[in-house]
């Protein structure tokens, strides 16, 4: 029987991916795609800022126990959350147990619901910095991926004027990254060509 794509071990990937089914599967089906959902915006926002300083294989592990924490990352209850819930977060050890990232997370989905109401979704929003299309770029290995662009650099500033935290500009562009407002896949992954055409 041939295993899946996700599975396979014959496909070329991009470096950053290991052996960890967990991550291959986040590489194969969602790294890089085209992101329109507002609520998957919001998941990858809020994971992204709890990745600072970890490794993104800790959240991905972490991701389940964040969505059953974060009320399935919903920024209309999460923006309602208060002290108390604050607390009660700090206890699970399903998640990442970090006061200003929790509390963070709170503003940035009442940041979120702003910036929905002004623009109709922040879908619309957002992908005003690729002036609506993925930013498709041609790397050849990992080496050459950077952690910042200049588009990053102005979501960034963008974002904390709007009230959201733990946005700088590397956090940004590994969001970016995510959820397809650009293409990084190294030209000699298999899923290269296939997200470039998304």
């Amino acid at each position: 029987m041939t295993p899946p794509p996700s599975l396979s071990s014959e496909l070329t990937r991009c470096g950053w991916v290991h052996a960890d089914p967990i991550e291959v599967a986040y590489h194969d089906e969602e790294w890089g795609v085209p992101l329109h959902c507002d609520r998957k915006h919001f998941e990858f926002l809020v994971l992204d800022a709890f990745q600072a300083g970890l490794s993104w294989l800790t959240i991905l592990r972490k991701r389940e126990n964040f969505r059953h924490a974060f009320d399935q990352f919903d920024p209309e209850k999460i923006a309602r959350y208060d002290l108390l819930k604050h607390e009660s977060l700090l206890q699970d050890a399903g998640i990442i147990r970090n006061r200003l990232k929790i509390e963070a997370t709170t503003r940035n989905a009442q940041a979120f619901l702003t910036v929905q109401e002004a623009f109709g979704s922040f879908d619309a929003y957002i992908w005003q910095f690729v002036e609506g299309q993925p930013v498709q770029n041609a790397w050849a290995t990992l080496a050459e991926v950077p952690a910042t662009s200049p588009i990053s650099d102005a979501m960034s500033k963008d974002l904390k004027k709007r009230g959201f935290k733990f946005v700088g500009s590397t956090i940004c562009y590994a969001y970016m990254q995510a959820a397809g407002l650009v293409n990084d896949h190294t030209q000699d992954c298999f899923r290269y060509s296939a997200v470039q055409h998304t």
